[in-house]
C-alpha cells in the first residue's frame, strides 16, 4: 500500500522534519491503524472484557481504548448497535484523555460532528453534569445527534449553531471547551484518500482564519481555572504552534499545561514558527516557546494518525498585561475577589463563577470545592426535575428524523404541555424506575430531560435540548428509541434478554417480530407481561419491543435497522 501525496506537502515536510523525513514518508506504506473505545456509560470495562467479541489491543493514551487487527469490521456485530464501543481511530481519542474530565464538570465539544468525542466526554461524565455539543453544519448534526442517542447519554444538548451565538447564551459557563479544530487535514492523508484529493481546496490560510475565531470565542465560553483543549488532525505550524502562540499572546490569562512524553507522543516545534513564519514569530516570542509543551503524535513515533494537541489552563488571580496600565482583562479575576455561589445556584445557574479566593489554593481545597459544586448541580437537578416542568413550542427548521428542530421561544408552560408532561410522568412511574435529573421540557408533543433547561436555549438552532424520552400519540406516552438505548435492564419494569450468539439479536436489530415465550420476559414485582419491553443483547439495552401473547412487536427504529449481510 502506499499513498500518493501532493509534491509540494512532501517539500514542506522534508524541509521540516529533516533526518526524520524518511521515516515519516516510510508510514504511508503501511495501513492506518483502526481502533474503538468502550462505551463505560453502557458497560465497565471487566464487563467488556469478559464478552469482547475481537482479539484486542490496548491504546496506550487511553484507558478505555483498544486496536482493532487488520481485517475485523467491529461495525458489523451487535455489540456496536446496542451501542458497546464507538469505532475510532486512535489518536483521535487523546485530546478528550487530555481534557481531564470529571463528573460533575460543565463540558463543551465545540466542532463536535460526528460524535466520537462527545460519546468519549459523555463517558467521562456518567451521567453527572453538563455536555453541550455543537457542530454548525446542519447535516453534520444528524450523525452527531445520532451518535448521542446510540451510546445512551442522558445529559446532553445538541446544538446547531455559530460559537458566538453559544457564547452569548453561555458566558464563562463551561470548567472544560474541546475544540476539535476545522483543519486542513494532513494528518489524515493515510487513512483517507479523498482527504489527499482536497487538501489543496482546504487551504491552510482558510483554516487558519476560522481556527482563531473558534478559540478566541472559547475564551468567552469559559469558566475561571477553566481548561481548552485545542486539537488538529493536520502537520501545518501555521494551524497549530502558531495559532496556539497567538491566542497566548492575546490572552495571557492562558497557559499552556504540559503534555507528558511518555505515551509516545512528541513535543511541539516552536522552532518550526521561527523558521516559516519569522514575522509571526517576532510577534508572539514572549509566549512561543511554550508550544514546547504542545503534543504532535505522528505516523512514524507511534500506531495511529497525526494529531496535534494543546492543552490551555486560564490562569484565575494573576494580574495580566494589557494596553492600559492598571486593568484586569476581562475574563481574570483580581486578587482576593470572593463569588458566593450559593447566591448563584440560588439565582438559577446564570454565572458559573468560583468559590473561594482567587489567592492560589492547595490541591485539597480545589479537590473539595469541586465536589460542593457538584453536590449543588446535583441538589439543582433533582429539584428541577420534579418542580420545572416547561413547555415550549417549536420553530421552522428540520432535525435528523425530519421533525422541527426545537427552538425554544421562552414561554412558560401553558395546560397543553402540564397534560403532557402528566401523561408522562405517570408512564415514567409504572413502566420504569429511574430519577429524573434535570428540568422536564417539551417541545410539540415531544417530552426531553434536559440538563440545561429550557430558559438558556431560547433563541438558539437546537437539535435535541436533552434526553429525548418520547412523545405523545392519541393521549398516550409512546417511549423513544435513546431512551431505550439509555437504560439498563434493571430500570425498566420489563425486559427480555436476546444472545448475540444464536441470531435471535441480529433478526431483531434487523425489525423481525419474534417469538418470545411468557417466560422469558424479566418482569419487576406486580407487573404483567403485556406491554412495552426493554429488548437487551446479552443483558445491554438495545431498543423496545411490546409483547402481547408469545409475541414481541418490533419497535426498532426502521432507520437505524441492521442492513448489513
Amino acid at each position: 500500500m502506499g499513498v500518493k501525496l501532493p509534491l509540494i506537502f512532501a517539500e514542506r515536510m522534508k524541509s521540516l522534519l529533516g533526518d526524520e523525513f524518511e521515516q515519516f514518508m516510510k508510514s504511508y506504506e503501511q495501513s492506518p491503524h483502526a481502533g474503538l473505545r468502550v462505551n463505560t456509560l453502557k458497560i465497565s470495562m471487566e464487563q467488556f472484557d469478559e464478552i469482547a467479541p475481537f482479539d484486542l489491543r490496548s491504546i496506550p493514551w487511553c484507558e478505555t481504548g483498544f486496536y482493532v487487527p487488520h481485517g475485523v469490521k467491529p461495525g458489523l456485530h451487535p455489540y456496536y448497535h446496542a451501542g458497546l464501543y464507538y469505532i475510532q481511530e486512535p489518536s483521535a481519542m487523546a485530546p478528550v484523555e487530555l481534557l481531564q474530565v470529571e463528573p460533575g464538570d460543565r463540558v463543551l465539544d465545540l466542532c463536535a460532528a460526528p460524535g466520537g468525542k462527545t460519546t468519549q466526554i459523555a463517558a467521562k461524565l456518567q451521567g453527572k453534569g453538563v455536555l453541550v455539543t455543537n457542530d454548525i453544519h446542519a447535516e453534520r448534526t444528524k450523525v452527531l445527534a445520532k451518535n448521542v442517542e446510540l451510546y445512551g447519554v442522558r445529559n446532553a444538548v445538541v446544538l446547531n449553531e455559530s460559537p458566538e451565538r453559544i457564547a452569548n447564551a453561555f458566558p464563562h459557563y463551561f470548567d472544560k471547551v474541546l475544540i476539535d479544530a476545522p483543519c486542513s487535514g494532513e494528518g489524515m492523508f493515510r487513512k483517507d484518500e479523498d482527504m489527499v484529493k482536497s487538501w489543496e481546496h482546504h487551504s491552510v490560510e482558510k483554516c487558519v482564519l476560522m481556527q482563531r475565531d473558534i478559540l478566541e470565542t472559547a475564551a468567552r465560553l469559559l469558566a475561571p481555572r477553566g481548561t481548552i483543549v485545542y486539537s488538529t488532525c493536520t502537520f501545518a505550524p501555521e494551524e497549530n504552534e502558531a495559532m496556539i502562540a497567538e491566542f497566548l499572546n492575546v490572552n495571557r490569562d492562558f497557559v499552556v499545561k504540559d503534555i507528558p512524553e511518555e505515551t509516545g507522543f512528541a513535543t511541539g516545534r516552536p522552532e518550526w514558527v521561527r523558521q516559516m513564519m519569522p514575522e509571526k514569530a517576532e510577534e508572539t516570542e514572549a509566549v512561543l516557546d511554550q508550544t514546547r509543551g504542545t503534543a504532535r503524535l505522528w505516523p512514524h513515533l507511534l500506531e495511529g494518525e497525526g494529531h496535534y494537541v494543546a492543552v490551555l489552563q486560564h490562569r484565575v488571580g494573576q494580574e495580566v498585561e494589557t494596553d492600559q496600565p492598571g486593568v484586569v482583562k476581562e475574563g481574570a479575576m483580581e486578587y482576593g475577589q470572593v463569588v458566593d455561589v450559593s447566591r448563584i445556584e440560588a439565582e438559577g445557574n446564570k454565572d458559573h463563577s468560583i468559590a473561594a479566593s482567587s489567592i492560589a489554593m492547595t490541591k485539597a481545597d480545589r479537590k473539595k470545592e469541586r465536589l460542593l459544586r457538584i453536590e449543588s448541580r446535583e441538589s439543582h437537578d433533582r429539584q428541577a426535575g420534579g418542580s420545572k416542568n416547561s413547555g415550549r413550542q417549536s420553530k421552522k427548521g428540520k432535525d435528523h428524523g425530519g421533525r422541527k428542530s426545537e427552538r425554544g421561544q421562552g414561554r412558560g408552560a401553558d395546560s397543553a404541555s402540564m397534560d403532557l408532561v402528566a401523561i408522562y410522568t405517570q408512564f415514567v412511574k409504572e413502566q420504569l424506575e429511574i430519577e429524573l435529573i434535570g428540568e422536564t421540557v417539551c417541545y410539540g408533543d415531544r417530552v426531553y430531560q434536559s440538563s440545561v433547561g429550557a430558559a438558556r436555549l431560547e433563541g438558539l438552532k437546537v437539535i435535541r435540548p436533552g434526553w429525548f424520552m418520547g412523545m405523545i400519540k392519541n393521549g398516550r406516552f409512546v417511549p423513544s428509541h435513546p431512551l431505550a438505548c439509555a437504560l439498563n435492564a434493571s430500570e425498566a419494569r420489563r425486559s427480555v434478554n436476546l444472545s448475540s450468539a444464536d441470531g435471535e439479536a441480529v433478526r431483531y436489530l434487523k425489525g423481525e417480530t419474534l417469538n418470545i415465550e411468557e417466560e422469558r420476559v424479566v418482569l419487576k414485582a406486580d407487573t404483567v407481561a403485556k406491554g412495552y419491553v426493554l429488548v437487551c443483547v446479552d443483558g445491554y439495552a438495545a431498543g423496545w419491543g411490546k409483547w402481547l401473547d408469545g409475541v414481541l412487536k418490533n419497535e426498532y427504529p426502521a432507520g437505524w435497522r441492521w442492513t448489513s449481510v
